[in-house]
């Protein structure tokens, strides 16, 4: 090749040898991240062979984070964040307060006192990337606690927002902190910084709440009625990549909290999910070159030559974060099954941490080894993750068998009232499909009784015809109040295969002769709910599809024209 493209090098290098060991991965029924991060160490400097450029990698990332994130903001309006401030603002900042507290004492005890409080914020806050692909693979985000780990994300995302505009007139203190001068700090300077940073990002959100919300909106709808779906995607890339590319440079705004708030104006749109749909597999591919540009930051040997003081960074990272984030959200009143959630979700570091790490040592306020370790109690944090996520499907069940304290917000009501009705359907869920679902079951004459855990979603239930009962149906003292032994159909309506498993096998152990249908949206959801105890699961897809055909069939029969072979499409039926 006369013309050598060090681009396509390392997209066709990283995408390739990830694909590879991604496969492996998951062959052996662990994560595919594993393959991901792999495929870096393979083409990182600190291996032999063909190593990737690092710069092009990292920036190829950021495109998949500024995505990530705003498929993030579709799901998630400013309602949603309005409805829980009280709790993950002061809970998150607790958390990082005292994770930076514990992560200096280890730095202290590591000999590295001077970088510690630097050492400490790196430690403290959770890869938006890991976390995010996390909940969108589990279908969380539109669940209360996935809405209240994503605030909580955005929460540490402002922080590193202010730290990193802060960090630079802190630097030279940071660097003498250990000297025999000790180090001084301008407070009015530092005063003066704080006051510009607060509002840049004042006048970024003002911005994007007064224009940007009638603005974007506008510029998509004015697109999709060209009919052009081409001109749409990019479109909707242009609205993701434009303003968390102006966040950046004009309000110093991270990429990734510009996108967010990017997809949070556009969330009450009807083109939301279209938006959603467009930039999915962009998204997807830019995550995986995330992960490769980890991979390639690791030094192997650092795993040899510190064992100790990498156990140590990796057990502050993946234990001790989790408890201190468990124990803040509690603290503020976030309920047990979101503060559970959200531990498992922050057991891990990435890119914030990486991004501050540099910053570090470009202003001498971190040595080079400070980054290694950082950067191997990312892999080894990440690696553990998805054993961490498994944790509160696993937990929860148990824990609910088990009567709770007197003191948890969830025993502090009483159970639902049981219901008297006999002979009805029992419908989980009340959101798109749930209404739709419940009007037809009326207007065929059932009694219906409606379970919703969701605030707006259970006062449009309570406004519609039959019973409904708040709460958690994965809840077996919820459940318990539907009454489904004299019940004769359960309807699950909700998008999480994963409680809709839970709350499926809890029913078909309470009327083994139970008539069950569930939603999902995969094959192996489907097998999923099949192997719990669903006798019907629909996908949407097939649905359609079958829809469709039959109303194709009825033309040629009203026609008098019989068709060699009806057509069909069969659901998944256990």
């Amino acid at each position: 090749m006369h013309h050598t493209s060090t681009l396509i090098f390392t997209i066709v290098a990283g995408i390739g040898l990830a694909f590879i060991l991604g496969t492996i991965a998951n062959r052996l029924r662990i994560s595919p991240l594993v393959g991901y991060l792999l495929a870096g160490v393979v083409v990182g400097p600190y291996t032999p062979g063909f190593t990737a450029d690092q710069a092009l990698a990292s920036q190829l990332a950021e495109i998949g984070v500024i995505l990530l994130m705003f498929g993030v903001g579709l799901h998630f309006s400013l309602k949603d964040l309005m409805a829980i401030r009280a709790t993950v603002i002061p809970g998150a900042i607790a958390q990082v307060a005292a994770s930076t507290c514990l992560d200096w004492l280890l730095a202290w005890l590591l000999g590295a006192s001077a970088a510690g409080t630097l050492f400490g914020v790196a430690l403290a806050v959770a890869s938006t990337v890991v976390l995010m692909r996390a909940l969108q693979e589990r279908h969380l985000i539109d669940t209360e606690r996935g809405r209240v780990v994503v605030g909580w994300l955005v929460m540490q995302d402002m922080l590193m927002v202010i730290v990193l505009v802060l960090l630079p007139p802190l630097a030279a203190a940071l660097v003498q902190q250990g000297g025999a001068g000790g180090g001084t700090i301008d407070y009015g300077s530092l005063a003066a910084s704080l006051g510009v940073t607060l509002a840049k990002v004042a006048a970024f959100v003002g911005l994007m709440l007064l224009v940007g919300r009638r603005a974007i909106p506008w510029l998509l709808h004015y697109v999709a009625h060209t009919g052009s779906r081409e001109l749409f995607r990019l479109a909707v890339l242009s609205v993701a990549l434009g303003v968390a590319f102006i966040a950046a440079e004009l309000f110093e705004v991270s990429f990734a909290l510009g996108a967010f708030f990017a997809g949070m104006t556009l969330s009450e749109s009807e083109l939301s999910q279209a938006a959603a749909e467009e930039t999915l597999p962009l998204r997807d591919a830019f995550a995986v070159l995330f992960f490769v540009s980890v991979g390639m930051l690791f030094d192997p040997v650092i795993l040899i030559r510190e064992p100790l003081s990498v156990g140590a960074a990796a057990f502050v990272v993946i234990i001790a974060n989790p408890c201190l984030g468990f124990a803040a959200a509690r603290l503020f009143g976030v309920p047990f099954d979101a503060a559970l959630l959200l531990a498992a979700g922050i057991g891990q570091i990435g890119e914030f941490s990486f991004i501050l790490a540099d910053l570090g040592i470009a202003l001498g306020a971190l040595d080079e080894p400070a980054r290694h370790l950082i950067l191997a109690a990312s892999i080894l944090s990440i690696l553990v993750n998805p054993l961490l996520f498994a944790l509160p499907d696993r937990l929860l069940p148990r824990l609910r068998r088990r009567p709770l304290p007197a003191a948890a917000p969830e025993a502090g009501g009483a159970p639902p009232l049981p219901t008297h009705l006999k002979d009805h359907a029992v419908l989980i869920g009340y959101g798109r499909v749930g209404r739709l679902v419940g009007q037809g079951l009326v207007e065929q004459g059932w009694p219906v009784l409606v379970i919703e855990d969701a605030d707006d979603a259970f006062e449009r239930a309570k406004a519609g015809p039959g019973e409904v009962i708040h709460g958690n149906a994965s809840n077996d003292r919820v459940l318990a109040a539907a009454n489904l032994g004299a019940a004769r159909m359960l309807l699950v309506a909700i998008p999480n295969a994963f409680e809709a498993g839970q709350i499926v096998e809890q029913a078909r152990a309470a009327n083994p002769g139970l008539d069950i249908v569930a939603r999902a949206h995969f094959d192996a959801e489907v097998e999923h709910l099949r192997q719990h105890g669903a006798d019907l699961v629909i996908m949407g897809e097939r649905e359609i599809a079958r829809s469709m055909l039959e109303r194709a069939a009825s033309k040629i029969d009203a026609k008098g024209v019989t068709p060699v072979a009806k057509p069909y499409m069969p659901l998944s039926r256990g």
